[in-house]
């Protein structure tokens, strides 16, 4: 399947690349996402006819994920948790509990921007944790996981 990207896709593409992926893949991800259109002869015109538009709009969101990582480099957050005596967490921490507390410290950061690599957490202790916050931007936090007293 023949597309036409309208922003960076990790690993697939820049904005305005024509770029070949499996039916599903386009269909089912990339064009309801707003982030590819098929690669028509009238949505080629359509795009070079918009692509100031479309290098305006990507170079603003790149911007704005620059500053939220200007913010974020070096914050931590602490989590209580409930867990055993061995520090063995009762349940686990995943993503959308330390988007929540980042969001509630003041830092807005979405479920989807946070990357637990080797899933959730499980353990009470000082993990680093990456967040994905554009296609070219990406930082370390650190997430701070105690028991509950």
């Amino acid at each position: 399947m023949e597309l036409i990207l309208l922003q960076k896709v990790t690993n697939l593409g820049n904005l305005g690349d024509k770029v070949s992926v499996k039916p599903g893949y386009g269909r089912n991800f990339l064009v309801p996402q707003g982030k590819a259109v098929p690669a028509t002869a009238a949505n080629l015109a359509e795009f070079e006819a918009k692509r100031a538009e479309y290098e305006a709009k990507a170079k603003s969101l790149l911007d704005g994920a620059q500053g939220r990582l200007a913010k974020l480099e070096g914050a931590s957050v602490t989590l209580k948790a409930n867990a055993s005596t061995e520090g063995k967490l009762y349940g686990s921490v995943g993503p959308r509990d330390i988007a929540e507390a980042f969001t509630a410290a003041g830092l807005p950061l979405e479920k989807s921007e946070v990357i637990l690599g080797e899933g959730p957490i499980r353990h009470v202790g000082e993990f680093d944790v990456l967040v994905h916050l554009h296609a070219d931007v990406e930082t370390t936090v650190k997430v701070v996981v105690e028991p509950e007293a």
